[in-house]
């Protein structure tokens, strides 16, 4: 008999946690929603149970359709009404990092694509 606390997971969760991806909620959201901690749904229950693992998986999908949709409908907005735009495009790049996070890259090269090359020269001067 396997020792330990007992689980707080439900099979009904599988459909909850979907319905919060419908409604944009974030996995911690979805955690507190379960009154467990973002490790114990995010790994011990998809690890445990393979239909949850289906359902979380979709729940995350769904919440990204939720934001994305947000923007897409606000693209267009009618005189007068604000769209906070930088505000939900860095929402979107922390919590979608994966499809949403920006990206840059600086890279110095030499002539040639070599090394950069680095000259000091010392001069010495006489004293007046």
């Amino acid at each position: 008999m396997p020792a330990g606390r007992p689980t707080l997971y439900r099979p009904e969760y599988c459909e909850k946690v979907i319905e919060l991806g419908k409604d944009g909620k974030s996995v911690v959201q979805m955690a507190c929603a379960f009154g467990v901690s973002r490790p114990t749904m995010e790994e011990n229950w998809t690890r445990e149970y393979p239909k949850f693992l289906e359902a979380f998986t979709l729940a995350k999908q769904y919440s990204q359709d939720w934001w994305e949709q947000k923007g897409q409908d606000n693209l267009l907005v009618p005189q007068g009404v604000t769209f906070q735009a930088s505000v939900w495009s860095r929402s979107m790049a922390a919590r979608f990092p994966h499809d949403w996070r920006e990206n840059s890259k600086m890279e110095h090269v030499g002539k040639d694509g070599g090394p950069i090359e680095h000259t000091t020269t010392v001069k010495y001067v006489e004293p007046p």
